[in-house]
């Protein structure tokens, strides 16, 4: 039988699709590509938005901004000088994009100015970090993505 230039291309066609196909059902199987959303509850989290532009208004105005510091301890995160610690409340929310499992929180309870997120919780790569706390019923915010 012989194959004319049309029939080639139909099954050039063809091979492509399935070419496609297959590693489109491929991922679509396979555990190791997962299809994890940043957060469970995303509709949730969008109608907080607001207040977070504020919280983050709030932390750029101060007079003195939050700065990180990578210590052989950990990572060091350093409140405001002008901010009485004791009255600093909220979280510490680390998230890792490559593995959801890796996500943790730590409470804020500080004696002084600063707080250390040990080293052994932190793996190299890249980490984005979300400091929330209140300072006399206000709410500061923080994000930043760092690589450790």
């Amino acid at each position: 039988m012989k194959i004319n230039w049309g029939t080639g291309i139909v099954l050039a066609f063809i091979g492509f699709i399935s070419f496609i196909l297959f590693f489109v059902v491929r991922m679509n199987m396979d555990d190791h590509a997962n299809h994890d959303l940043v957060t469970e509850e995303y509709y949730k989290a969008e109608l907080g938005f607001q207040k977070e532009i504020d919280a983050e208004t709030n932390a750029n105005n101060l007079s003195s901004k939050l700065i990180l510091h990578k210590t052989p301890e950990g990572l060091l995160v350093q409140f405001p000088e002008e901010i009485e610690p004791e009255k600093i409340k909220g979280t510490v929310s680390l998230y890792r994009p490559s593995n959801k499992h890796l996500d943790f929180d730590l409470p804020i309870s500080l004696s002084n100015t600063h707080l250390l997120i040990p080293d052994k919780r932190l793996l190299d790569g890249r980490w984005d970090i979300k400091i929330s706390w209140e300072y006399h019923d206000l709410p500061y915010l923080f994000k930043k993505s760092i690589t450790y």
